[in-house]
C-alpha cells in the first residue's frame, strides 16, 4: 500500500484495527527516504534507530488501549528545533555538530502524544531565506521539478511531505517561512498566531514574529497537529494562556454569509495565468456561500520594508550568543595567537562558520540599532508595524478573514535569484503583512500554473485559527489539488 499517500486519519484508523504496526509503518518512510532523498536532500539528519525505538513503544501503547490521533505515526522536524541528546544545526557549519541537552516543548508534546520522529529537515541558515539555497550543508529540490527550489526557509519539511517522506512535518515561520514553501510544494503550512504554539526550544531568529507550525498533506491533518502542539508553556512567557479550540471538531460549520475581504490589487499584480486560477478559487468560496468582499490595505505595501528592518535587528541580537566560545564551531585561532583580543577571536569563528546570507542579516541589524539610525529606521518601522495591525484590526470589523496570494509566482529556478537579495526578499510581499500582525494564516494548494503548485493564503483575526482552518478544509472539499503528487518515486 502506498502509505505516502495517507492522511493522519487514514492510517490512525488502519494502525487501531492492527492491520498496520507503527515499526512497520515507520519502516516503510525511513525506506523511502534511503530511496528518494538522494536527489531531493529534504533530510539533513535521519534517526533510525531512535525512530524504531519509539515506533515499538508506541504499538506497545496501542496494545494497551491508547487511541491517540499522533500516536504511532512518523514525522519529519525542521532543524531549527530542539530535539534531545539529538543533532539540532539549523543548516549551519556553527552547530553542524551541535547536540541539543533538552526537547522544544512542541516535540516533548509530540512524544507524550506517541508520535515517531524520523529524523530533521533541511532550511536556510537560521531559517535566513525564502529558497532553502542559504543552507550551509545543500540545497533542497522541489519534487514537483527537481530543477527549481521548493521554497523557505522550511523548505526541507514542505519538500518532504509533499514527495510523501513523512506523514507530516514541523517548520516555522517568522515572515512566510511556512507558507511560502507550501505553496510552492503544493501542501498545506499553518501559520498560527504569535504565541498560540510555544517557541522554547526554536532556535530564535526573530523573536517577536517567530511560530512553529504544521506541514501536512491536507487542512484536517494541520487540525489534528494544532490540537497536539497549542497551549500555554511556562517556558515561554510569550505564549498564551487562552483556551484551545479543538480544530478539528470546528472543521464543518456552515460558512453561508462569511465575509471573505479581497484586496483585488495583490491578485491583479500577478501573471495572469496565476491570477485566473486564483480567481478560480474565489467562486469555489462563493459557491460555498462565503461573501467575498472587495478590501485595500494600503499600508500592507510597507510590510515587507519593516519586516526586514524588524528582522535584522532582532536577528543581529538573538545571534550575538553564537560566538564558537561556549558550544559551535572554533576556528584554529588559539588566544596567544590573537594577541589576547577577544574580538580577533569572535572575527574569526563567526566569519568562518556564518554563510553569507546570515553575515548580510547581521551587519544590517547591527546598523539598524547603531547610535545615530535607531530613530531613523528600527522605531520609525516598529510604528508602521502598528499601523500595519491596526490596518488589520479595522478590516476584521468588516470581514470574516481575508483571502490573498501565498506567493507572486510559481517555483523559481535554483540559482535563478541566489544572488539577488532584494528580489529574494521580495518573496515575502503577501506573507509579512500576517506576520508581523501576530495573526493565524494557511497557504493551501490552488491549482496549477505551468505543471507546477500554487497557493492561496488565508489568515482571520489573532487566535481565530478555527475561521481560517474551517475556510481552508471547506475549499479542500470541493477541490482535488491537494490529493495531486509529484511524480517522484
Amino acid at each position: 500500500m502506498e502509505y505516502n499517500k495517507l492522511t493522519i486519519s487514514e492510517l490512525h484508523d488502519l494502525l487501531q484495527a492492527g492491520k498496520l504496526s507503527s515499526l512497520d509503518l515507520t519502516e516503510f518512510f525511513l525506506a523511502r527516504i534511503e530511496k528518494i532523498d538522494s536527489s531531493l536532500k529534504a533530510c539533513i539528519s535521519i534517526f533510525k534507530e531512535e525512530a524504531r525505538r519509539q515506533a515499538k513503544k508506541a504499538d506497545e501503547r496501542i496494545a494497551q488501549g491508547e487511541k491517540n490521533k499522533l500516536l504511532g505515526i512518523p514525522y519529519l522536524c525542521k532543524d531549527n528545533i530542539l530535539t534531545k541528546g539529538l543533532k539540532t544545526t539549523a543548516a549551519s557549519k556553527m552547530l553542524e555538530n551541535y547536540i541539543a541537552p533538552y526537547n522544544a516543548t512542541v516535540i516533548e508534546k509530540l512524544n507524550n502524544e506517541g508520535a515517531v520522529l524520523l529524523g530533521k529537515t533541511n532550511l536556510d541558515e537560521f531559517a535566513h531565506g525564502a529558497s532553502t539555497e542559504n543552507s550551509a550543508f545543500f540545497v533542497t529540490r522541489n519534487p514537483w521539478d527537481l530543477e527549481r527550489v521548493p521554497g523557505g526557509s522550511s523548505g526541507g519539511s514542505a519538500a518532504a511531505v509533499s514527495a510523501g517522506l513523512s506523514v507530516f512535518a514541523l517548520g516555522s515561520d517568522t515572515g512566510g517561512s511556512i507558507r511560502q514553501p507550501a505553496s510552492f510544494c503544493g501542501v498545506s503550512g499553518l501559520k498560527p498566531s504569535y504565541s498560540r504554539v510555544s517557541r522554547y526550544g526554536l532556535i530564535s531568529m526573530t523573536s517577536s514574529t517567530d511560530v512553529i507550525g504544521p506541514i501536512t498533506k491536507n487542512v484536517e491533518d494541520s487540525a489534528l497537529v494544532m490540537n497536539v502542539i497549542s497551549g500555554f508553556d511556562q517556558n515561554d512567557l510569550s505564549s498564551c494562556s487562552l483556551e484551545i479550540d479543538d480544530y478539528l471538531k470546528n472543521l464543518n460549520k456552515n460558512l453561508k454569509g462569511l465575509k471573505l475581504g479581497v484586496e483585488y490589487n495583490f491578485i491583479d499584480s500577478l501573471d495572469v495565468k496565476m491570477s485566473d486560477q486564483i480567481k478560480k478559487s474565489l467562486a469555489v468560496f462563493e459557491s460555498l456561500g462565503v461573501e467575498i468582499i472587495p478590501i485595500s490595505l494600503p499600508y500592507n505595501k510597507y510590510a515587507g520594508s519593516v519586516y526586514y528592518i524588524i528582522t535584522p535587528a532582532e536577528i543581529s541580537s538573538n545571534l550575538a550568543r553564537l560566538d564558537g566560545i561556549r558550544y559551535g564551531f572554533s576556528s584554529d585561532l588559539k588566544v596567544e595567537q590573537s594577541n589576547n583580543n577577544l574580538n580577533d577571536i569572535y572575527l574569526k569563528n563567526r566569519g568562518q562558520s556564518f554563510g553569507e546570507e546570515v553575515k548580510r542579516r547581521v551587519i544590517l541589524g547591527t546598523y539598524t540599532l547603531s547610535s545615530g539610525y535607531f530613530d531613523a529606521y528600527y522605531k520609525k518601522a516598529m510604528a508602521v508595524k502598528e499601523k500595519i495591525k491596526r490596518e488589520f484590526e479595522n478590516i476584521f470589523e468588516t470581514v470574516d478573514a481575508v483571502l490573498t496570494p501565498s506567493s507572486p509566482h510559481i517555483a523559481f529556478k535554483v540559482g535563478e535569484q541566489v544572488d539577488d537579495p532584494l528580489k529574494m526578499y521580495l518573496e515575502d510581499i503577501f506573507v509579512t503583512g500576517p506576520s508581523l500582525a501576530g495573526l493565524p494564516a494557511i497557504s493551501i494548494p490552488a491549482g496549477f500554473v505551468d505543471n507546477l503548485p500554487i497557493g492561496i493564503q488565508l489568515f482571520s483575526k489573532k487566535f481565530n485559527e478555527t475561521i481560517v482552518l474551517n475556510l481552508a478544509d471547506q475549499f479542500q472539499k470541493k477541490t482535488d489539488y491537494h490529493q495531486k503528487n509529484p511524480n517522484i518515486n
